[in-house]
């Protein structure tokens, strides 16, 4: 880098600018927001603005009339810039300061130097007027007499200025996770803005996130740090209530603002954000947070305000019973608030989330007569106009079935769809529907507190999930709101701030540039130089626990004795944890914390669980085989168990100086239904221990199957050997008893080798590999056998391998009774107009995704005809009936009232349809269950091949949505797993 070293000194003063100016414009000289060109410098060059330099800020110039939410912004910006620089700017109202260079803030319309801005055409925002929350931040020359240079930043409304403020905060190097994940903050002696005019504004009007399954982590913090609520009478609140007010919540607005969210639903199991503390929706409108209440709470009224006035008298809300009680306690709230941005959350459910009583029919028409009556009552107390006052009803559980069954929903209302609540989209708008005034929306989970398993402890997002399924939400109209479940908070850093940077760009983030995304993130978070190395542990650790969530975990998820599954899944996350602790070794002390809670910790954890699984599986399998090393197993079990306590009050009492003790209060080993278990124990985990033998006792076990020699009534007999996928198998010889014993290896033929072909056993196991030897290899199908001796015993194995007669097969080649392929490596991928197949990178539980796309809506595509094709060039030794298995995602029908299919085919032989989701697919069914946790579902057909040799597999778009994930041709030796056997040799 000749511009870092060289010394400008020596030389010409307009030399040394040019050289600056060239370091400006071509080296990155500090962190930008997220995608966005950074537009500022720490080393000045032609025409830049001096925001701050020579141990002086440039002062920072506002209007006192303009919004309260602006005002506070600002002051954030000047701590900021003092974080950066060292240096505070000066704040200055109303009257511009003597000052060469200044920052002007301020909302158009409400700001008398902007305006003036505007009609002297020295600034021009025709880009931003009527737009939502839109900013401009322009650098403009002589905006006035006696100042040389402006840096302008303007919005359309409140928070279009806010969110500008806040983006010049991330330019500069302050990430919006200073406070909540502890990121440093990098000095710089010098900050210049490069001659700019960017411009933005979103694409999702309102975006939003939820604080909801709290208790034990946050509200355990919550009490620590702030304390209980005070007891009270009117409003009536109890004993041991957690301080959820305006002290947390200021630093939870200022983070959304940061992250460009704009709307909350708060935490509501024992709170009541606007009695808890009065002041929280005063301050939450001066910050300019949009409020609302969970799908559950109408009317601006949390389930709490009811449960704390009448639970004892009257039990829970029921509207049959308690109709004017409760019309009456909805008009106190909508009154209560009407002067505060809001949008107000209409329907109704039964407390605690759970669903109304009666019959459906009667049902529907009381829901339908209870909107009508919410909407007369908002009318009433906040706008005649009811137009005017956002309103949203969200389609959740059994509101979406009687939506389904024909509800009316007045058009003014968005209608605010749901995930399945593990991330899969149960519907999206109709043409028809995205007609509506009220547009629709969205109600996303990264967390969830139900079955068939409640996910909450960390982290098992990946964000090209969340890119999937929130892409077609926009596509199909679904992006009036978007607001997601964060469960506590806490820990979801990364999908939450790409949430909402989907949903404010929507364009911008696609397919293709979901991992340069994580990649931009971490720059932003720990610097440069361990970027790219960051990024792929947090998308690796992310898209392990994103196939199998933590606590759906158990022994048998991976299997143990096909393809090396669980032991390969306890390998990859052993791996990356290795590279997280030699990058925490290596990152300055400033940067730990930060990295310790984002990288490390959630990968080192899900490690650790994966092991201790890993471990209880091979107790087990070896306690039935009469190994001793099954006690080895069962004692390593515990241990991983004391590693993860140890490991959780690390968390809580000892990094960052226990500042965040209880987040790691959260249950999750111990799972055996959908409730979290009080505490974290191996009661769901049977550990069994062996008695051995006085005398030693030689065992034999192979791959693929759990038996074990001598004692099976079936043959030993090797997995098949081939010069493709499986030039190699193994055995394992193991003790029974307590003393050691020699053994030897031996075969008949010269083309088999062994990893150790003699040695020693005592109490732990010993794995041979037994190769092949391609150059001693015949032709054709060749059959061994293997005699292993010790202890006095012997035990015979036969193995068949398998060399063609010409080995110079060309594309996917059978081996070992199947062929696996990721969907991504396709030969072809045609394309019909506007229907495509798409890459989704790091997608699902192997390597990537292939989605078909269409516009929405548009009628199911025909095979043949005009529908998109991806093929695969195979090989096959076997013919005639073939069963293909597509492992795809858990898409749910968001397309009403039809199935989703799509059609595969041989060559040219006519396409088989196959229907991935029917039409009368249910949610909370035994098949959907098995789906999300599984996370993918399996599609299968059978197909008749009438001759071995070269073949084209044709995978064919008919309905949108489909994602393949891989593709198993089994030809009858495919055995059982979760991911799937691995990828079968592939020659061009």
């Amino acid at each position: 880098m000749f511009f870092k070293t060289i010394n400008c000194s020596f030389f010409h003063p307009s030399f040394r600018f040019l050289v600056g100016f060239l370091v400006a414009i071509f080296l990155p000289t500090t962190a930008s927001a997220i995608g966005e060109p950074s537009y500022i410098s720490t080393i000045v060059g032609k025409n830049f603005f001096t925001l701050s330099a020579t141990g002086k800020s440039s002062p920072l110039f506002i209007g006192t009339n303009d919004y309260p939410g602006v005002l506070r912004a600002l002051k954030d910006l000047q701590s900021d810039i003092k974080k950066v620089t060292n240096f505070p700017p000066n704040i200055v109202f109303d009257k511009l300061p003597n000052n060469k260079q200044i920052v002007i803030v301020g909302t158009y319309g409400k700001s008398p130097i902007i305006d003036k801005l505007v009609k002297s055409k020295k600034i021009d925002i025709k880009d931003i007027v009527g737009k939502w929350e839109a900013y401009t931040i322009q650098t403009v020359d002589n905006p006035f007499p006696g100042i040389d240079k402006a840096l302008v930043i303007v919005g359309n409304d409140k928070r279009g200025t806010i969110y500008g403020i806040y983006d010049l905060s991330q330019q500069i190097g302050v990430s919006p996770w200073y406070f909540w994940a502890d990121v440093s903050v990098a000095h710089k002696d010098a900050l210049y803005v490069k001659p700019i005019k960017h411009t933005q504004s979103p694409s999702v009007k309102y975006r939003g996130i939820f604080i909801n399954d709290e208790a034990p982590a946050l509200s355990n913090w919550i009490k620590e740090k702030y304390g209980m609520v005070k007891p009270s009478q009117n409003p009536p609140i109890g004993n041991e209530v957690a301080n959820y007010g305006s002290e947390f919540y200021s630093k939870v607005f200022e983070l959304m603002l940061r992250i460009k969210a704009n709307y909350l639903w708060p935490a509501m199991w024992n709170n009541a954000f606007n009695e808890d503390d009065a002041k929280n929706s005063r301050l939450a409108d001066e910050y300019g947070i949009v409020m609302g209440t969970s799908h559950q709470e109408p009317m601006i009224r949390a389930q709490q305000e009811w449960d704390r006035r009448y639970f004892r008298t009257l039990g829970h809300w029921n509207y049959k019973k308690h109709t004017d009680t409760l019309e009456k306690f909805w008009r106190e709230g909508v009154r209560r608030n009407k002067n505060y941005e809001s949008i107000v959350t209409l329907g109704l459910r039964g407390a605690n989330d759970s669903e109304m009583e009666g019959d459906l029919k009667s049902n529907i028409a009381m829901v339908e007569g209870i909107v009508k009556k919410q909407q007369k009552i908002i009318s009433e107390e906040m706008n005649s106009d009811i137009n005017q006052v956002p309103q949203s009803w969200c389609l959740y559980k059994e509101i979406m079935d009687y939506y389904n069954e024909g509800m009316k929903v007045p058009d003014n209302i968005t209608l605010l769809w749901s995930d399945d609540n593990w991330g899969n989209l149960r519907r999206l708008p109709t043409p028809e529907e995205r007609l509506r005034a009220g547009g629709s929306g969205v109600y996303y989970h990264f967390d969830y507190h139900g079955g068939p398993r409640s996910y909450e402890w960390i982290n098992t997002n990946p964000i090209s999930k969340i890119w999937d399924q929130m892409s077609l939400a926009k596509q199909y109209g679904a992006d009036r709101i978007w607001i997601v479940n964060v469960g506590h908070f806490k820990g979801y850093e990364l999908p939450m701030e790409y949430f909402m940077s989907l949903a404010w760009d929507t364009n911008k983030w696609t397919n293709s540039n979901i991992n340069e995304y994580t990649q931009l993130w971490a720059a932003r978070e720990f610097g440069d130089e361990y970027a790219n190395e960051i990024a792929d542990i947090l998308s690796k650790y992310t898209k392990y626990n994103g196939r199998r969530k933590i606590e759906s975990l158990t022994p048998q998820t991976y299997s143990v004795i096909n393809y090396q599954e669980a032991e390969n899944v306890v390998a990859d996350f052993n791996k990356i944890t290795a590279q997280a602790e030699a990058i925490y070794a290596k990152l300055p002390k400033e940067k730990r914390d930060a990295f310790y809670q984002i990288v490390l910790f959630p990968t080192k954890a899900s490690a650790l669980v994966n092991e201790l699984y890993y471990s209880a599986a091979r107790n087990n399998l070896y306690a039935s085989q009469k190994r001793v090393s099954a006690n080895v197993m069962a004692a390593q079990t515990r241990e991983l168990f004391k590693q993860d306590k140890t490991l959780m009050n690390h968390y809580n009492q000892i990094y960052a100086d226990g500042r965040w003790n209880h987040f790691m209060d959260q249950t999750h080993l111990g799972y055996n239904n959908w409730m979290p278990p009080r505490e974290n124990s191996l009661r769901a985990v049977p550990l069994l221990d062996v008695q051995p033998l006085a005398k030693a006792s030689m065992g034999i076990s192979i791959a693929g199957t759990e038996e074990s020699w001598p004692g099976s009534s079936e043959k030993a007999i090797l997995p098949d050997l081939d010069i493709f996928n499986n030039k190699e198998q193994f055995i394992e010889i193991f003790n029974s008893g307590k003393i050691p014993f020699e053994y030897t290896i031996k075969t008949d033929v010269p083309w088999l080798t062994f990893s150790e072909s003699k040695g020693k056993i005592d109490q732990t196991d010993k794995r041979i590999w037994v190769k092949l030897n391609e150059n001693l290899l015949p032709k054709g199908k060749t059959q061994a056998n293997i005699t292993i001796s010790g202890a006095g015993k012997e035990v015979s194995l036969s193995v068949q391998a398998f060399n063609p007669e010409d080995n110079n097969i060309k594309g996917f080649v059978e081996s070992g009774g199947l062929i696996a392929i990721e969907a991504e490596h396709f030969s072809k991928n045609k394309e019909e107009g506007d229907r495509k197949w798409i890459k989704i990178d790091d997608y699902g539980l192997t390597l990537s995704g292939m989605r078909a796309t269409a516009p929405a809506n548009s009628p199911a595509a025909t095979p043949k005809k005009d529908a998109p094709c991806l093929e695969y060039p195979v090989y096959l030794f076997s013919k005639d009936k073939l069963d293909i298995t597509l492992i795809t995602s858990p898409l749910l029908n968001f397309i009403p009232n039809k199935d989703i299919q799509f059609a595969v085919s041989f060559d040219d032989q006519e396409p088989q349809y196959v229907t991935n989701v029917p039409n009368d697919y249910k949610i909370n069914s035994p098949e959907w269950s098995k789906a999300v946790v599984d996370q993918a579902r399996q599609s299968k057909v059978s197909i008749n091949v009438p001759q071995a040799g070269y073949h084209n597999l044709k995978v064919w778009m008919v309905d949108p949505g489909v994602v393949i994930e891989k593709i198993i041709i089994n030809t009858g030796g495919l055995r059982p797993s979760y991911l799937g056997p691995k990828e079968s040799y592939f020659k061009k």
